[in-house]
């Protein structure tokens, strides 16, 4: 099938309340919203993908580190050139593309993932999974307050059965506070498994006390304890307790090896490039009897929706990391009172939840109206056919 038009739009949406960014915090997200229509004789389809970098400046006007490489301004110049040289050409040739720019992950992940969705429908068992994830949660400066409390309770006690793990922000606050909030969840929650992320925010003897102070075997694993990413494997001998890399896979120079205690990798594709290149990095981990978690890096909900149906394709016997929408102050789509029934009907979601429908409508729907509010029109081509 054959390009035929291209609509490339910018979207920026403000987030209440605001994001944490490892050990900063972001009060708005930015990003590419790509459509492109295929064509061949009477047929034709359409999809998008969200291309959205995560850089930029936090809410102090600092630059946002150990994350993309790429700002958003420089994604969007480059696809100013390369997307005009597409009209006319196979499908195929996004994943060209992809390959050539390695160097820039999030657009390379974009394209590649954008022509997987044109030329390979997604296999039908991503849709048949359940629609689980894990909870995100932040202690807080005062837990033994009634108000915290009651809200914490509220936010557990609304997990569905399938929620089995919860992500805790660690190494943030004081130390106590956070020891006393994790208790307040397990008190709450006895069953749940903690995915504890550190952001490399202890030293080791800081890492060995705080772990030691919780159940062992609430904990699933601690995601990049430590400040020397070396320390990792001591803390593992110490305590015996499993940990994740997140940011050490950034590194454009990481190189997958089993490790004493790694047991996870929490794999954020915007941030890791070429589809093809995820799936080896996951086929390689696994083969180690190593997991890969599918997280987000704080996107739209429409790539939320493609991180979903990844998930279950790529990672089906692990619980994604895909809880980040709640600050979302605006939806990016505009969509039908008959799909809104239909999908809440489809998924036993309560009426009102606006956001959470449209983060788990799949590539498949009807989702064409882009809110004007927070959108803009960037770029808009269409083959011309030759004059006879």
């Amino acid at each position: 099938m054959i390009i035929k038009a291209i609509d490339l739009h910018r979207y920026q949406i403000a987030l209440k309340p605001h994001l944490m960014v490892a050990r900063q915090r972001i009060d708005c997200r930015s990003g590419l919203i790509l459509t492109i229509r295929l064509e061949h004789k009477k047929t034709a389809k359409v999809e998008r993908v969200e291309i959205a970098p995560l850089s930029g400046l936090d809410i102090d006007n600092r630059p946002i580190t150990g994350f993309s490489q790429e700002s958003l301004a420089q994604v969007e110049q480059q696809l100013s050139v390369l997307l005009p040289q597409l009209i006319g050409q196979d499908s195929c040739a996004l994943e060209n593309i992809a390959k050539q720019y390695s160097h820039i992950p999030s657009l390379a992940f974009g394209l590649s993932l954008l022509c997987h969705k044109l030329r390979h429908p997604w296999p039908p068992g991503c849709f048949a999974k359940p629609l689980a994830t894990q909870k995100l949660l932040c202690p807080v400066t005062n837990p033994d307050s009634l108000e915290q409390q009651a809200s914490l309770k509220q936010q557990l006690t609304s997990l569905t059965k399938q929620d089995h793990f919860i992500k805790i922000k660690v190494a943030q606050i004081a130390t106590e506070d956070e020891i006393n909030f994790i208790y307040q969840v397990l008190k709450i929650k006895p069953d749940i498994k903690l995915r504890l992320d550190a952001n490399r925010g202890f030293s080791l003897s800081q890492a060995i006390d705080f772990l030691a102070c919780l159940p062992k075997n609430a904990i699933d694993y601690i995601e990049e304890p430590c400040q020397n990413p070396e320390d990792n494997i001591l803390l593992f001998k110490a305590l015996g307790i499993g940990y994740a890399l997140d940011e050490s896979l950034n590194d454009p120079s990481y190189r997958f090896t089993p490790q004493l205690g790694l047991n996870t990798l929490v794999i954020k594709p915007t941030l890791l490039g070429n589809l093809s290149a995820l799936q080896s990095l996951i086929q390689l981990a696994q083969e180690s009897g190593v997991r890969c978690i599918i997280s987000s890096s704080l996107e739209s909900p429409l790539a939320i929706s493609d991180l979903r149906l990844l998930a279950n394709w790529l990672t089906p016997d692990d619980t994604p990391g895909l809880d980040t929408l709640a600050s979302f102050s605006e939806p990016l789509y505009y969509l039908e009172e008959n799909q809104h029934a239909s999908f809440a009907q489809s998924t036993n979601l309560k009426e009102g939840n606006g956001l959470a429908k449209e983060a788990m409508l799949t590539a498949e729907a009807a989702m064409t109206q882009l809110n004007p509010q927070v959108s803009q029109l960037l770029l808009q081509l269409r083959h011309q056919e030759p004059l006879r």
